[in-house]
C-alpha cells in the first residue's frame, strides 16, 4: 500500500487531535500530589515532610492565583481552546474536583498521621479542644495584651457593608445573637487579621510543659472572638480565607512607564477577582452562600477545611525547632575548579560548570566581586530575575559602579510575585549610577547570564556566566540548576550581542553557537527533533533525551509524536506539568516521561540530541513552554568542551534516568506511578548519587 494511499492517510493519527494532549492545570495539579507523597514518604525526616505537606499547600495557592485565574479569565472574555479542547467552564470542573481531592488528602493526612507523629515526637500544635487550663489561661491573656488592642471587627449592616478581604488573609466570620451598645440587633460580624500578627504561637515550656509547644492564631481568635462583642452572644466563629487572581496586567504599549504602572497594579493585586474560598468545615451553608455571593463565587470555588484555613503557616515550625536529627543531614557543597584570586586565568584555560546546589554558588559571586575590584574590568553587564533580599549581587554590582566600571542590568520588573522587589532594586541600582533597562516590551527577560569585559594587554578580552536559574544565593542552596563559566569567544560574542538586542540597538542577528527566543530557540528545538527523526526512518537510530520543568509547546510535542512515530527514542524529565501523552498506540510508543521530586527542586533545563553519534547538549533558561518559546527572551548554550557536556550528561540526564527512589512515570492517561527498584536492583537516588558524588 502506497503511503499516499487513501487507506494510508486514513489510519494516520491526527496529531491535532485534542485526545492527544493533557490538561496543563490537571497535569499541574498532578504534580502537587507528588509533592505531597514527599510528605507522606516515611524514609524522609519528620520536620522535611512538614515542609513538604505546606509546600504542597502554598503550590496550590499560587495554582489558584495564577493557574485557575487564566480559566476563570477566559471563561469571561473567551479565547482559543487549548490543545486538549477542554472548554474552560468544563476545566474549572475538573480543577475543582481534582483539587478538592488533593486538599482533603492534605488534612487527612495532617489530622491523621503528621500531627501525631509530630506531637509524639515532642513537637505539639496544639488544638483548641487539646489546651489545658493553664495554657487557655495564658492564652487568653496573651490574646487580650497583644491581639486585641490591634483587631477592628466590624459588623455587617447597611452602614458597614461587606469589608474589603486581602488575598490569602486569615479571616473570622463571626455570628451573634443580641444586642449591641447602641440597640442593634445582632447578626454577622468579619474579624480580619491584620498582617502584622504572627500566625503561630510558641508558648513558654514554663507554661506548656513542653519545650516546643505552638498554637495557631486562627485557633486563638476563633476561641476568644467573644471578647470582641461584650454584652452579645457568639453562635458561631467560622475561619475563612479567600485566594484572588494575582496575574498583573499591564498594556506596557500604552504606558510610558513600567516601573510606576506596576507599582499601581501592585497595589489592588490583593484586592483583585476571587477565584477560591476556604472555609471551616462546620460553616453553616447560609453563611457559605452569603461569602460566595460577595466574593462573586460559585460552589464549585468553596472547599471545606478540617482544620486551619492557612496550615502553610505550620511551616514556621520548621525554623522554631532545632532538631537536627529530624531533618535533611548538612552538607557543604563542593568545591568549584575556579581559582577565586585569579578567576579570569582559569577562565582563559578551560571552561567551568557549576553543578548547584552541589557545588557553591559562591564561584559565582567572588567571580563578580573580582570583576568590582578588579582594575582592568572596564564593563559588566547582567541580567536579574530573582535575587533575593540582601543579595550580595546586588552590592557588587554597585561596588563595580562606584568603583568607576559600565554596569549595565536588565531588571525585569515582571517577576512574578517578585515585582515589589524588583522595583526596589533598580531603584537602588540607579541610585549608584547603574544603567537599568527594563528589557523588551511584550517579552519578558528570563535569560540568565552575565558578561565581562576586561582590558588584557593590547585587547579586549570577555567572561561569561550562563545558568539555567537565578542569580539568588538562596534558590541556589534548594534547586538545581547548571551554570557554565567561559571566555569562549563565539559565546560571549553571543552574549554580548542580546545584550545590545534588548538595548534596543541591534537589530536581528544571527548568534554562533547560542540560541536564543523567542527567535531561534523553538526553530532550533524542531530541527533537531526533526533530524533525529530523518536518521531513525534512514536506519541510523535516533534518541532525544530532555530535562525540563514543564512541557506545554504543542508545535514541539506534535514533532515529538512524530519523532516517536519514525522510531527514535524520546526519554523526558519533565519535574512539573507536562501535556504530551506518553504510550498512545502509533504516535507515542518511543516516548516516556518522567517526574523526579526530592530534597531539592529540580530545575535545570539540558537538551541532548543522538545526531547519529556525534551528540549535542545544551543548557538553557527556558522549558519546553509556549512562553518560554514565544514570548520570553531565553537563552540556551551549548556546552562544547567533551569533558564537561560528559559531565552534564552523566550528572543530569543518565543518573536521573536510573532514579528508582524520588522518580515518578507519566502514564497515557495523565497519572503517575512511583518508580521502584526491579527484583534484583539496588536502590538509586539521583540527588543522593550527586551529594555524594560532589559534596564535601
Amino acid at each position: 500500500m502506497s503511503p499516499d494511499s487513501p487507506e494510508a492517510c486514513a489510519s494516520t493519527p491526527d496529531l491535532h487531535a485534542p485526545e492527544l494532549y493533557l490538561n496543563r492545570e490537571l497535569s499541574q495539579l498532578e504534580f502537587n500530589f507528588r509533592v505531597l507523597a514527599q510528605a507522606k514518604d516515611p524514609r524522609v525526616p519528620l520536620l522535611e515532610r512538614l515542609r513538604y505537606l505546606c509546600i504542597s499547600c502554598t503550590n496550590l495557592d499560587e495554582f489558584f492565583e495564577i493557574r485557575a485565574a487564566t480559566v476563570r479569565t477566559a471563561l469571561q472574555f473567551g479565547g482559543p481552546l487549548p490543545p486538549d479542547g477542554i472548554p474552560p467552564s468544563r476545566a474549572l470542573e475538573l480543577i475543582h474536583d481534582k483539587a478538592a481531592e488533593l486538599v482533603a488528602e492534605q488534612y487527612r493526612y495532617w489530622n491523621e498521621a503528621l500531627r501525631p507523629e509530630l506531637n509524639a515526637s515532642g513537637i505539639r500544635i496544639l488544638a483548641h479542644s487539646s489546651w489545658n487550663a493553664r495554657q487557655r489561661k495564658w492564652l487568653h491573656r496573651y490574646f487580650r495584651d497583644e491581639l486585641l488592642p490591634v483587631l477592628s471587627p466590624l459588623g455587617l449592616d447597611p452602614v458597614h457593608p461587606f469589608p474589603r478581604i486581602l488575598n490569602k488573609s486569615l479571616n473570622v466570620v463571626v455570628v451573634l445573637e443580641g444586642k449591641d451598645a447602641f440597640g442593634r440587633n445582632g447578626g454577622m460580624a468579619i474579624v480580619r487579621a491584620p498582617r502584622s500578627l504572627p500566625r503561630i504561637i510558641q508558648l513558654p515550656p514554663e507554661i506548656s510543659g513542653g519545650e516546643h509547644d505552638f498554637v495557631l492564631l486562627s485557633a486563638v481568635l476563633t476561641a476568644f472572638v467573644d471578647d470582641l462583642f461584650t454584652g452579645m452572644r457568639v453562635k458561631g466563629a467560622y475561619q475563612f480565607r479567600v485566594t484572588r487572581n494575582s496575574e498583573l496586567f499591564v498594556d506596557e504599549e500604552e504606558v510610558e512607564n513600567l516601573a510606576s504602572a506596576l507599582k499601581d497594579e501592585l497595589a489592588s493585586r490583593g484586592f483583585r477577582p476571587a477565584v477560591r474560598l476556604e472555609i471551616a468545615e462546620h460553616c453553616p451553608k447560609p453563611i457559605v452562600r452569603t461569602l460566595l455571593q460577595n466574593f462573586g463565587l460559585t460552589e464549585n470555588a468553596v472547599y471545606r477545611i478540617n482544620g486551619p484555613v492557612n496550615i502553610n503557616r505550620v511551616t514556621q515550625v520548621y525554623d522554631l525547632v532545632d532538631r537536627p536529627d529530624l531533618k535533611f543531614p548538612a552538607f557543604k557543597p563542593g568545591a568549584v575548579a575556579l581559582d577565586a584570586d585569579a578567576p579570569f586565568e582559569t577562565l582563559r584555560q578551560r571552561d567551568v560548570l557549576l553543578h548547584h546546589p552541589y557545588q557553591s554558588f559562591q564561584s559565582v559571586l567572588d567571580l563578580l566581586q573580582h570583576a568590582a575590584h578588579d582594575p582592568d574590568v572596564l564593563a559588566i553587564k547582567q541580567t536579574l530575575y530573582r535575587t533575593g533580599k540582601d543579595s550580595k549581587i546586588i552590592d557588587h554590582l554597585i561596588t563595580a559602579a562606584r568603583n568607576g566600571k559600565d554596569v549595565t542590568v536588565v531588571v525585569e520588573l515582571r517577576a512574578r510575585f517578585d515585582e515589589e522587589a524588583n522595583i526596589r532594586l533598580a531603584d537602588q541600582l540607579q541610585e549608584a549610577g547603574v544603567q537599568v533597562m527594563y528589557g523588551v516590551v511584550g517579552y519578558k527577560t528570563h535569560a540568565k547570564m552575565m558578561l565581562i569585559v576586561r582590558r588584557e594587554g593590547k585587547k579586549l578580552q570577555r567572561y561569561v556566566h550562563l545558568g539555567t536559574g537565578n542569580y539568588h544565593a538562596g534558590t541556589a542552596r534548594a534547586y538545581t540548576d547548571i551554570g557554565l563559566m567561559s571566555s569562549d569567544p563565539d559565546i560571549a560574542a553571543d552574549v554580548h550581542d542580546i545584550f545590545q538586542q534588548l538595548s534596543g540597538l541591534a537589530p536581528s542577528i544571527k548568534l554562533r553557537k547560542m540560541m536564543q527566543s523567542p527567535f531561534t530557540l523553538h526553530k532550533g528545538i524542531l530541527m533537531r527533533i526533526e533530524r533525529e527523526a530523518k536518521l531513525a526512518r534512514a536506519g541510523k537510530g535516533g534518541h532525544i533525551i530532555a530535562k525540563m520543568n514543564a512541557l506545554n509547546e504543542a508545535s514541539v510535542i506534535r514533532a515529538l509524536y512524530e519523532a516517536s512515530q519514525a522510531g527514535v527514542k524520546v526519554e523526558l524529565i519533565v519535574r512539573g506539568a507536562c501535556c504530551l501523552r506518553p504510550g498512545v498506540p502509533g504516535v507515542s510508543e518511543n516516548i516516556t516521561v518522567r517526574s523526579v521530586v526530592g530534597r531539592f527542586l529540580e530545575h535545570s533545563r539540558v537538551y541532548w540530541f543522538g545526531n547519529g553519534g556525534k551528540p549535542e547538549i545544551f543548557c538553557s533558561s527556558a522549558d519546553w513552554m509556549e512562553r518560554n518559546l514565544l514570548r520570553r527572551v531565553e537563552t540556551c548554550f551549548p556546552i562544547i568542551d567533551p569533558r564537561l557536556a560528559e559531565r552534564v550528561y552523566d550528572e543530569e540526564l543518565a543518573n536521573y534516568l536510573a532514579d528508582n527512589q524520588q522518580a515518578w512515570e507519566l502514564r497515557e492517561d495523565g497519572s503517575y506511578d512511583h518508580v521502584s527498584p526491579a527484583e534484583g536492583e539496588m536502590p538509586y537516588s539521583a540527588q543522593g548519587a550527586l551529594l555524594a558524588k560532589l559534596c564535601g
